[in-house]
């Protein structure tokens, strides 16, 4: 006759099985959740609004272009971008801080693209504040716009907007799919950080800024409800 271990009984000696431990409260890690997202609905919102009649700044003419016509804005997009892309860092390992041993190896890459991705993204939105200060001092603008194009696809640059692209889009999808699969949150706030890389893609694609403003605000939603629920975890043992 076969003999089975009841599953309510432990294998073990009928020791019971220890606790998965929980995310313990990170009050920093928590309040840069807050405040990281925001940063970038200000950005996008105000590249929204320079670019509602047209334009771009695809390249480095109509960077100029863009930047002569709403240089307040512009300055304005590119200085919100800098402080969110500072605070993203902290931000993306309080939500893989969150996520714990739920699903540890899938926090952990998309934490580490999205740090590695905004880091990089700093950098690209410093450079915008050159597009400002060049279109306000006048001069040479067609050799001003040749400068900005060729920086911008040197190869030893080009990785920094390459690295970008890739922790926006393929980081923040495997970071909400995280969140997503650890429980941790609720589906819909996991669909929020979800929603930013579709969007972003949709908006490029159809030329429209407001899609990335609502992706905006949709990630940003969601990376709120994650640090809600970081700084509501029990706080770290001494």
């Amino acid at each position: 006759m076969e003999t089975s271990v009841p599953s309510s009984v432990p294998s073990s000696g009928g020791v019971p099985a220890p606790a998965a431990p929980s995310p313990t409260r990170s009050v920093p890690l928590a309040l840069a959740l807050f405040a990281a997202p925001w940063g970038f609905i200000v950005a996008n919102s105000a590249y929204a609004w320079v670019t509602r009649s047209g334009g771009s700044d695809s390249s480095g003419a109509e960077a100029l272009a863009l930047a002569a016509a709403h240089p307040g804005l512009y300055r304005l997009a590119n200085v919100a971008a800098m402080l969110a892309s500072m605070l993203m860092v902290p931000a993306v390992l309080g939500a893989k801080r969150l996520v714990g041993d739920r699903s540890p190896k899938l926090a952990f890459v998309g934490a580490v693209m999205m740090a590695a991705g905004y880091i990089c993204y700093f950098g690209v939105a410093l450079s915008g504040i050159t597009d400002v200060a060049m279109a306000e001092h006048g001069g040479p603008v067609q050799d001003y716009a040749i400068v900005i194009d060729n920086s911008q696809s040197d190869p030893s640059t080009l990785w920094v907007f390459l690295l970008f692209v890739l922790g926006n889009l393929v980081g923040t999808l495997l970071l909400g799919l995280a969140l997503l699969r650890s429980r941790r949150v609720p589906v819909w706030a996991a669909a929020g950080v979800l929603a930013w890389p579709p969007l972003h893609v949709i908006g490029l694609v159809v030329g429209s800024e407001w899609f990335e403003v609502t992706g905006a605000v949709l990630q940003a939603v969601g990376l709120v409800v994650t640090g809600a629920r970081l700084l509501a975890a029990p706080r770290p043992r001494l």
